[in-house]
């Protein structure tokens, strides 16, 4: 739920979900490197913040045209590193005009593209997955611990075939899935018993009405939504895709009159505003919120990624989904569809699935943001009535002695630092109560995470 005071029937469930986090001070201020003092044409790349880096990255393929083969964001350098192939002045001066650092790699994206489908022709395996990693020029190939015998043998020798230099196969720990199990956060009921998962981004549908975006595999699960375990349907799912070219899905709000503010709730009290929708760059820090492990935060490590789930209506089919992020933040059933985005208030991803959990980690895939609102004709935020809530919003947060986007109060938690590289539990507090009602302190009404009911 918004922390504004509103009426009940027109408050919206809160983006990315609200728990019982503690940290009560997590926020997320905005980066402070700048740009250093060269002139446009100097050779030395410049100094980016990582919102200044992924805004440049976007615009490179179209100024470099098939010379462009990848970029990432080196965040110790806070440099854009560019990779191109074959070797042209040309590409290199407009890179180094731009301000990145130029990287001459083997492989064109055309070629890493020509491998991948190749691995969708020959290894469409259920617990694969692969995506293009600029920092190495490659194809990362990664299979779960289901993938054995015949299957991994089929599996390793495509990636053989591709060649060392264009692709590397790693085992993972974990068995790829899809994060959505019963429990809590946003719910419903279906005949085979209560799912939830955990809403993304709030939006405003093609025809002016709310809504909010989530996981596809959300979507397809079930048709209606609350935001109580119990409570009547809020919500119905307008637009589901999943398997196939991404996994999200658009549920308009019940009632054309709740109010759906731009932006994430991180947990006692805490929002930060969502401004924009952004493109991933590999390298860069993410942070994600779900309703089962609250905020984490990690690093992306791959674009258009393919996972092939292990299909829960066949045991021997498989269910594909192209063009996902790949990062190392961890997550777990009922972390389906929750929010991936940037410190600076970009939305990024919706969480979709992957392996692991946040005690020993894993890989989790994410929907881009920016191709769902294409494909669904949605926008971010909700007009006026979105920005007052994000005014109230933010009134709030600095009563309590801290403002969101701005520099840590006392008591505040930088994420990084408290989320960790091991992003066990990032974020927690051990001295919350598992049992406490979040609903005391936001007002949502849901219970704790529990993680009864079927998982999808």
């Amino acid at each position: 739920m918004s922390h504004k005071r509103i009426p009940k029937r027109k408050a919206a469930i809160a983006a990315g979900g609200v728990v019982a986090l503690g940290a009560a001070a997590i926020l997320l201020p905005n980066a402070n490197a700048s740009q250093d003092g060269g002139s446009p044409g100097a050779a030395a790349p410049k100094t980016l913040r990582a919102t200044d880096a992924s805004d440049l990255a976007s615009q490179l393929p179209g100024l470099l045209g098939d010379t462009f083969a990848g970029s990432y964001y080196d965040s110790g350098a806070k440099r854009l590193v560019v990779n191109v192939v074959n070797g042209d002045d040309n590409a290199v001066a407009r890179v180094q005009k731009a301000g990145a650092k130029v990287r001459e790699v083997a492989n064109s994206l055309a070629a890493l593209k020509t491998g991948a489908q190749t691995l969708k022709a020959d290894a469409t395996i259920p617990g694969t997955a692969w995506a293009v990693d600029p920092r190495t020029n490659k194809i990362i190939v990664t299979a779960d611990s289901t993938v054995t015998g015949s299957a991994w043998n089929r599996l390793e020798s495509t990636v053989e075939g591709l060649g060392t230099a264009k692709a590397t196969l790693k085992k993972s720990a974990g068995t790829f899935k899809t994060f959505v199990s019963g429990g809590d956060a946003i719910f419903s009921q279906t005949e085979a018993g209560g799912v939830r998962c955990s809403l993304g981004f709030n939006v405003t549908a093609g025809d002016g009405t709310p809504a909010f975006l989530t996981a596809g595999h959300c979507g397809v699960a079930a048709a209606q939504w609350s935001d109580s375990q119990t409570g009547q349907p809020l919500a119905t799912v307008d637009q589901a895709t999943f398997p196939g070219v991404g996994d999200f899905s658009l549920v308009k709000y019940d009632d054309a009159a709740t109010e759906a503010p731009s932006e994430v709730n991180v947990g006692n009290g805490q929002t930060v505003q969502i401004t924009q929708a952004e493109e991933a760059t590999v390298g860069t820090q993410v942070f994600r919120m779900g309703s089962t492990t609250g905020l984490n935060d990690g690093t992306v490590t791959g674009l258009d990624a393919t996972v092939n789930f292990q299909s829960e209506t066949d045991p021997s089919g498989v269910d594909t989904v192209t063009g996902l992020i790949q990062t190392d933040v961890c997550a777990e059933p009922g972390d389906s569809g929750g929010s991936l985005f940037t410190r600076e208030g970009g939305a990024v991803g919706l969480t979709s699935g992957g392996s692991g959990d946040c005690t020993q980690g894993g890989e989790t895939f994410f929907q881009p943001v920016t191709t769902a609102l294409a494909a669904t004709g949605a926008t971010l935020g909700a007009g006026d009535q979105a920005g007052g809530g994000a005014g109230d919003q933010a009134g709030g947060a600095e009563q309590g002695g801290d403002e969101i986007g701005g520099d840590p109060g006392a008591g505040a938690v930088d994420p990084s630092a408290s989320a960790g590289d091991d992003q066990s539990g990032a974020g927690m507090d051990a001295g919350v109560d598992p049992g406490a009602d979040p609903s005391a302190d936001t007002g949502t009404g849901t219970g704790h995470h529990s993680s009864s009911g079927r998982r999808h």
